[in-house]
């Protein structure tokens, strides 16, 4: 259990330092900025090259809506749940404060203003959308999320291929949601920089626990009773590498 909590911590800490340090330090640098689509890319590649690293050892979580996604559709047993979570948050806060010295090396800094990669809805979404707005992208996108999970690490499906079906879901949800929310589908992630935000941030991250968490659980269930081989349901870490011991 303690190496499978140490993957799940740098599987989630190299997440939010890679996807939320891409939009911090790159996304709108001068002249040779990477965009939204430079962002979405990089916390693809982040879910990617974790997934392979280290996901043979804690199944590749990196996200309490996965857990407990992974719970919901019996892919994972309940005596994991909470632990993991723990894990996968402090990871994210790690990050958020390696991401926050670096960056306060660059003078005029100031997180508070900036954002820092925050999640948020209303006034502070990118592109001004509502809170329900928000709370319909984040519950589906996260179920699809899971959807992807369950299928690509599904006995039936191609073998070795599930991190990079993973990655490139993840890419995908962020190249629709950044615009409404800064994409979160991952309450980790956004507890890890709303901390340093200190001010927005926090009053909003309810919206980015609830709507990942529901999204997770309905994208676990889906998968459970509607897409499964009727005897695909145990009771087992899922690993994000076929074959990869649970």
């Amino acid at each position: 259990m303690a190496k499978r909590l140490f993957a799940e911590f740098f599987g989630t800490f190299w997440l939010v330092l890679g996807g939320c340090g891409s939009a911090v330090l790159a996304a709108a640098f001068p002249q040779l900025g990477i965009g939204f689509a430079g962002v979405a890319l990089a916390f693809g590649l982040t879910v990617v090259t974790m997934a392979y690293a280290v996901g043979h050892i804690s199944g590749g979580h990196f996200n309490p809506a996965v857990t407990l996604g992974l719970y919901a559709s019996g892919r994972t047993p309940a005596s994991d749940v909470i632990p993991y979570i723990v894990a996968q948050v402090i990871g994210g806060v790690v990050a958020g404060a390696v991401l926050f010295l670096i960056a306060s090396g660059k003078a005029g800094f100031d997180a508070t203003a900036s954002g820092f990669a925050s999640n948020g809805y209303g006034d502070h979404s990118p592109g001004g959308y509502s809170m329900v707005a928000a709370l319909i992208a984040e519950v589906v996108l996260s179920a699809m999320f899971l959807i992807v999970i369950n299928g690509s690490t599904d006995e039936r499906a191609p073998k070795g291929f599930a991190p990079l079906a993973i990655g490139l879901a993840l890419t995908l949800i962020h190249l629709i949601s950044i615009p409404v929310t800064n994409t979160s589908v991952n309450p980790a992630r956004s507890t890890g920089v709303a901390l340093f935000q200190g001010t927005w941030a926090l009053q909003q991250l309810w919206l980015f626990w609830a709507a990942p968490l529901v999204g997770g659980v309905a994208g676990g269930v889906i998968y459970r009773f509607l897409l499964a081989a009727p005897d695909a349901a145990r009771t087992a870490t899922t690993p994000a590498v076929p074959g990869a011991p649970a």
